[in-house]
């Protein structure tokens, strides 16, 4: 499952929105919405491509990502 706030919480803390997170995945403000919202889910590559982006730690990515 995803964890939304911790996820927006390092959007933030980068100093990025969400619409530039969507540009750098090459995806839209729908599609990164859905998949934020459970109705699709992040890809392994989106999952590691964003963990370079944002400087996440093993520890976050598994928090934000692949919260039980």
């Amino acid at each position: 499952m995803f964890d939304r706030n911790k996820f927006k919480y390092a959007v933030s803390t980068k100093g990025y929105t969400l619409e530039n997170i969507a540009d750098y995945l090459g995806i839209n403000a729908v599609t990164l919405w859905r998949k934020m919202n459970g109705s699709s889910d992040f890809t392994r590559a989106e999952i590691q491509s964003l963990r370079g982006y944002l400087e996440l730690s093993v520890q976050e990515v598994d928090e934000i990502f692949f919260v039980q």
